[in-house]
């Protein structure tokens, strides 16, 4: 199994800002940090936002921040948010057309595995990813 880059960003992004408490972050600079597109960074932090996890400032001087505390960013949750789906294999599609579906024991197991990875998930929040502005090479704030 393997995560988008989508989720992948989401969660860094959240990471980056979670250790910018006392400021605003920008998609600029964010970008800039992870070395990634500047245009991919704004459709994660868009839905980061629509989905709450994030408050956008607008302005001048605005930018982005948390808009939960870190201990109420529920891994699974943003997962789940930013994933399109978990269709591990063609069996979990609407559109499943495999011949061994009635008689298939490898969707159960399928399914458990996928529970497991979701549940491990669930037991951890953002803060349990906390680092400092100096963990991302950059300086803290003054």
């Amino acid at each position: 199994m393997r995560l988008t880059n989508f989720s992948d960003y989401a969660l860094r992004v959240l990471m980056y800002a979670a250790a910018q408490e006392d400021r605003l972050i920008t998609i600029e600079e964010t970008a800039e940090v992870y070395d990634i597109s500047r245009a991919h960074l704004m459709k994660v932090v868009n839905q980061l936002t629509r989905a709450g996890y994030l408050k956008a400032v607008r302005g001048r001087s605005g930018g982005l921040a948390l808009a939960k505390r870190p201990g109420r960013i529920n891994l699974g949750d943003v997962l789940r948010t930013t994933e399109p789906d978990f269709a591990l294999v063609e069996c979990f599609t609407k559109d499943n057309s495999c011949v061994l579906t009635p008689r298939c024991r490898l969707r159960g197991v399928l399914h458990e595995a996928l529970a497991a990875f979701t549940g491990t998930l669930d037991r951890y929040t953002l803060a349990d990813l906390m680092l400092s502005p100096d963990d991302f090479g950059l300086q803290p704030a003054a």
